[in-house]
């Protein structure tokens, strides 16, 4: 969050690139950040976000390989009838949901979510207001998240669905059908970000919701910083 150091999606703000020179350091951010943002900056470029309410339900490789072991390990424990050991999680992981990732704030959210909002401002606009939950769940790769977005212009779920469509980063996968919409199964080693289930909400004046997925190992962290270098070689900043 330093004012001087860039926090960069390429497809979203590149430009931001340029004040790099300030302390030559370019930061990437946090996984289920980017690939919310990733979304939403052509939606917000079209008709103006207001608010953001997002749900994330995060695969455990977020944590590292730690826990990623610690998932096996407690579904095979599961199966064998062996006692579950709990080490890296706050709760038991396997065929369960844990509401907390990384440690709470004074107002009761995680720095998780806390980074969700912030990260969100610095990228794309101060005047968005973000409220973020954040889930772990027994997956092993792959973020996926529910997102709400309120516009301060009307933006029709069709109109909507054009513009993702043509964004770059993004694939939108959206029948309204049974199996019709992404998973992280299948999201898991692939480049591209999921867009699915785009509808109207019709709880706000000017509402959208959709779910988006992503392989946070890849856009969600490397994939991401090697773009960022890609952009900059172009740019002729390095």
């Amino acid at each position: 969050m330093d004012p001087d150091v860039p926090l960069v999606v390429p497809e979203v703000n590149p430009d931001a690139l340029k004040g790099f020179a300030k302390k030559r350091i370019v930061a990437t951010p946090n996984c289920s950040t980017t690939q919310m943002v990733l979304a939403l900056k052509p939606l917000h470029d079209a008709a103006k976000i207001k608010r953001v309410v997002v749900s994330t339900y995060q695969s455990v490789s977020g944590g590292g390989k730690d826990a990623m072991d610690e998932l096996f390990n407690q579904t095979r424990a599961v199966f064998v009838n062996d006692p579950i050991e709990i080490e890296f999680f706050t709760k038991q992981i396997a065929f369960n949901l844990i509401p907390q990732i990384d440690s709470f704030m004074d107002d009761g959210y995680t720095k998780e979510e806390w980074k969700m909002a912030a990260e969100t401002k610095k990228i794309m606009d101060p005047s968005i207001k973000v409220s973020a939950t954040c889930v772990r769940v027994p997956v092993f790769i792959g973020h996926s998240e529910s997102i709400w977005v309120e516009f301060e212009n009307e933006l029709d779920e069709r109109d909507a669905r054009k513009i993702l469509s043509k964004a770059p980063g993004i694939a939108v996968v959206d029948h309204r059908e049974p199996g019709g919409y992404v998973t992280p199964v299948e999201g898991a080693g692939e480049d591209l970000t999921y867009i699915s289930r785009i509808r109207q909400d019709h709880t706000v004046e000017h509402g959208l919701t959709f779910w988006c997925v992503s392989d946070n190992l890849r856009k969600g962290a490397a994939l991401n910083a090697v773009q960022i270098a890609e952009t900059m070689i172009k740019m002729g900043l390095v």
